[in-house]
């Protein structure tokens, strides 16, 4: 140990004048502080060349000498190393003895300021190279920490809340252990860092007071000590502490067990995250207990096999580093020496990379020291010698220009100075002459850095968009990242950040493997421009954050969005319009396949297709529940196909509307023999027994969307003298269709896991819910020719039979077209027709334009002209029944009673309330309303209704309403 004084060591090799400010503030400090012995020092040269140079440029270090001059003194006085020492023990003896927290906080206050003070002037005198200043820094952080907590258990057994293993010793055995992070791992901490903590404990700890949970009690023992080093005060603060390295900050508690810490890193651990876990030191607590979860850990950070996933991972870990921090090019004036080009984080992660590739099966490239590791690098024929020397010189000089910058204000930055007077006074305190011979100096360290830097990395991507930086490492939000989101039009960049930072700590199942993490973090830049591009991106990101959250796998997801660049634009697209959809691939992500893979990407309007393929799925079935789910699934995913392919553009609104209804009816034709088996295995059937199933409404009429209920009526025939089923338990054959009936509707609409298959109605059947649920043939035709009121008739025109026999199919047609045909009086229909659209109006509104089926005008209204002429003329003319709205209009205008100019009227309203109608039913759970629309949401209307823009749209349904209801009033009056 070198035994000269701090006074007698002092040399500024590269020391360069100050202005006249500088003298000025050096003589008031002089003057101020009236100590002989400050003189007699200060007149030496060199002493008098760092104090000025501090007085010049270190307002902080400048205010330690003004403050407390007789520590400046002593200081001066004293060997370096033996001053260090002392101050060590003072403070240990200071918080041993301390009777409460807040004296504990003023003697390792005390200790910084010395420290400070002592390691600045070493630093800056040249008496202490790179790795004393930080090793002496790293001290410092190591006793502070290590002396709060000890002052912490020891307050805690005086409470009766904790045993001490020893008084003298507190630390032994207590249960928790404070793992150094970063810099302060590795022995390399700055002149102004703050420190990264993590707070482990063991939950099976002997040592608390019976009663006592141990995470409350650890949680609280972690604030405590992160109070006692980082809460200014009179006397400042020890060190600012972050905790954000933890296992997912944003959703465990500041203390974390020791078996959920190593369950996270084994399962959702992250790439940065075994950078991270390489510089881990345990520095304050249980030593022993971290030595071995470290060593537990040794499998996550060192991977002993460099298969193609490990490779993988490096490249991920490279995406998720910004080479482009600062600036596009090399610069001084206002670059960032950590994390620009040619930085500090390039030289740290050129080794850190390195040592994950080979580490695992090279022990000697598992040391936390960046240069030590460049030595063992070049040792191993990893690097050169060149690459070594290079790198090594440029860490020493960047570390120690970035302390020069932290010393000037105590301030934890790493960027130079701007043009102007502050980068003038900035150079000289680093040694230079001027700004000019500073920029040499530091422009040819950050090329020769980034040289190396490119030629490790020359082929890995990039994670960054048009629109700039789109970074989501480590534990705080990267600012060009949230500029980069701004730009986009998020609203909560930061918001953003976290909720993507979230993904990647595994918190959803979807994240748990790691390669969907890898594949989520290469698609991050395309996934979130695409999001922006819809609309509303905040909420758009919201919807894929949910989607994941229900995700039960992401890699197949990711890897089908990654590989083609259309499919991200789609599922864009559908998060944000779409919730309905975005919940059926977030359940069934392989829905997806059907809009990749020709074979299955088009959706049929043929009855007999879709029945087939569902009956194929139904037919794997191991049972009668899992054929339900079977069911479930199919047609799930064909009510997203169809939706996507209408958000996408590809299917025409008046397809999807047929394709909705024909998935609907193979349902109905599937789920009707398989109803039927399964009551045949108890029941037997019904010897030459008949069962059709009448679909009415929008099944009816094909003109279902991806909401509609199926309204149904069940009709049966059977030979007169049969009086029961033929199984072991027979039924009646009104009892064995009542209960077909029902286990029909069951099929349908009980939740298994996979939810519903459609909602059903089954009211519209003869005397509604006072009626039986399954209705004979002969019943059916006698209540409608008798006993139905009008609005039952007009019901009538839109019944077509969707599943079930054929000859009785042929009879129920028969049977409704003879009711259908007969001759009205005029006046009733109307009459009836009116006060039913009275009542609906009065029961359930009609005053919002956008309430597309019931606004005065609207899809309702067209439906009741079409079914009042078809009741009070098919008599005359047949051929104008027409079960689907559509075509019954035209039928109606050939026959005379609609006029053209009506029916084309009445036929653009109904295509223009239908394309509106399936995007809202398609896309809405809720009532549309406009001002809470996305932009995107408004454009998606427009185009299907073939609008150039929402507010013509707007315009147009107005106008058509209108139209609407004067053709009502002529027709009607």
């Amino acid at each position: 140990m070198n035994r000269k004084s701090l006074a007698e060591r002092l040399h500024m090799p590269h020391a360069a004048p100050e202005g006249l400010e500088a003298g000025r503030r050096f003589d008031s400090l002089l003057r101020e502080a009236d100590h002989p012995d400050l003189a007699a020092l200060a007149s030496g040269r060199t002493v008098r060349a760092v104090l000025k140079s501090v007085a010049g440029a270190s307002p902080y270090l400048f205010e330690l000498c003004r403050s407390n001059p007789k520590r400046l003194v002593r200081l001066l006085q004293g060997a370096p190393d033996v001053r260090l020492q002392e101050a060590l023990a003072n403070c240990a003896a200071a918080c041993r003895e301390a009777p409460t927290m807040g004296e504990a906080m003023t003697a390792l206050r005390d200790l910084k300021q010395e420290a400070a003070l002592l390691i600045g002037l070493c630093d800056l005198g040249g008496i202490w190279d790179l790795t004393a200043v930080t090793g002496a820094l790293t001290r410092i952080a190591d006793q502070a920490t290590s002396l709060a907590l000890q002052w912490l258990l020891r307050e805690a057994a005086r409470q009766g809340r904790f045993a001490l293993a020893s008084d003298e010793e507190p630390e032994v055995e207590c249960g928790t252990v404070a793992l150094a992070m970063g810099k302060h791992g590795a022995h390399e901490l700055n002149y102004s860092s703050d420190i990264d903590l993590i707070i482990l404990y063991d939950p099976e700890t002997r040592r608390l007071a019976d009663g006592l949970e141990p995470g409350p009690f650890f949680v609280r023992l972690t604030q405590n000590l992160v109070r006692m080093l980082s809460e200014r005060t009179s006397d400042g603060y020890v060190f600012r502490v972050d905790l954000r390295l933890r296992p997912d900050p944003g959703s465990t508690a500041v203390a974390i067990a020791l078996p959920a810490a190593f369950a996270y890193y084994e399962t959702a651990g992250q790439n940065w995250e075994r950078a991270a876990m390489i510089k881990a030191r345990p520095v304050a607590g249980d030593i022993a207990l971290g030595e071995a979860f470290l060593a537990d850990l040794r499998p996550f950070i060192w991977r002993r096999h460099l298969d193609f996933a490990a490779i993988a991972d490096i490249h991920a870990m490279k995406r998720q580093i910004q080479i482009h921090k600062g600036h596009q090019s090399v610069a001084v004036a206002g670059h960032d020496l950590k994390l620009g080009r040619g930085g500090i984080r390039e030289i740290e992660f050129f080794v850190q990379t390195q040592q994950l590739i080979a580490g695992g099966r090279h022990a000697a490239l598992r040391g936390r020291g960046t240069v030590d590791m460049l030595a063992a690098l070049a040792a191993g024929g990893w690097i050169s010698n060149a690459a070594r020397d290079d790198l090594t010189s440029a860490y020493r000089f960047l570390r120690t220009l970035e302390h020069r910058l932290q010393m000037v204000a105590d301030e934890q930055t790493h960027t130079i100075p701007p043009v102007g007077p502050a980068l003038s006074r900035f150079a000289r305190f680093a040694g230079y002459r001027d700004v000019a011979a500073l920029e040499t100096a530091v422009t040819e360290v950050l090329l020769r850095v980034q040289g190396h830097y490119a030629e490790l990395f020359e082929a890995a991507p990039q994670l960054s968009s048009p629109a700039g930086s789109l970074v989501f490492t480590g534990k705080g939000d990267d600012p060009e990242t949230l500029e980069t989101l701004s730009r986009l039009g998020y609203a909560q960049p930061a918001t953003v950040a976290e909720t993507v930072r979230g993904w990647h700590f595994g918190r959803y199942v979807a994240m748990r493997s790691p390669r969907a993490r890898e594949d989520l973090t290469a698609l991050t830049p395309s996934l979130l421009e695409a999001l922006a591009r819809v609309g509303r991106p905040d909420e758009t990101l919201r919807s894929f954050d949910r989607m994941l959250s229900h995700m039960p796998a992401g890699f197949q997801f990711f890897s089908m969005l990654r590989a083609n660049a259309g499919l991200l634009q789609i599922v864009a697209r559908i998060l944000g319009v779409a919730p309905r959809l975005a919940d059926i691939v977030a359940a069934r992500p392989h829905a997806l396949d059907g809009l990749l893979d020709p074979a299955v990407a088009s959706v049929s309007t043929s009855v007999a297709d879709v029945e087939r393929r569902l009956a194929r799925s139904v037919g794997l079935a191991r049972g009668y529940e899992d054929g339900l789910d079977r069911a479930r699934i199919f047609v799930r995913e064909q009510i997203f196909l169809i939706g996507a392919r209408v958000i996408a553009g590809d299917t025409p609104i008046a397809a999807a509307a047929l394709q909705f209804a024909a998935l609907a009816e193979a349902c109905m034709r599937v789920m009707l023999k398989v109803a039927t088996a399964d009551l045949a295995r108890v029941h037997g059937v019904i010897p030459k027994g008949r069962v059709v199933v009448l679909g009415m409404g929008k099944l009816g009429g094909r003109e279902m969307t991806a909401a509609s209920d199926l309204d149904l009526i069940i009709l049966y025939d059977h030979p007169a003298g049969v009086l029961q089923s033929n199984g072991e338990k027979p039924l009646s054959p009104s009892t064995w269709y009542a209960r077909l009936t029902q286990r029909l509707f069951a099929a349908l609409t009980a939740p298994t896991a996979e939810g519903i298959l459609y909602p059903v109605d089954l009211r519209l059947r003869p005397s509604g819910r006072k009626g039986p649920v399954a209705v004979h043939m002969d019943a059916f035709g006698a209540y409608q020719a008798e006993e139905a009121w009008t609005w039952e008739h007009m019901a009538l025109t839109r019944a077509r039979v969707v599943a079930g026999d054929e000859k009785l199919r042929r009879k129920a047609e028969r049977v409704i077209a003879g009711v259908l045909q007969r001759r009205r009086d005029r006046d009733t229909i109307i009459r009836d027709v009116a006060e039913m659209r009275a009542l609906i109006a009065q029961e359930k509104g009609g005053g919002n334009r956008w309430d597309i089926k019931l606004a005065t005008g609207g899809l309702l209204d067209i439906e009741f002209i079409v079914q009042t002429l078809q009741l009070l003329h098919a008599s005359e003319v047949p051929s104008i029944l027409a079960t689907h709205t559509g075509e019954a209009i035209p039928k109606l205008a050939t026959a005379g009673f609609l006029s053209p100019e009506d029916a084309e009227a009445l036929q653009r309203a109904h295509g223009l309330y239908t394309a509106v109608t399936q995007i809202l039913r398609l896309c809405m759970d809720n009532a549309f309303d406009p001002g809470e629309a996305s932009a995107g949401f408004k454009a998606l209307i427009a185009h299907a209704a073939d609008q150039p823009d929402f507010r013509r749209l707007e315009a147009t349904v107005t106008a058509t309403e209108d139209e609407v209801r004067g053709i009502v009033k002529r027709l009607f009056s």
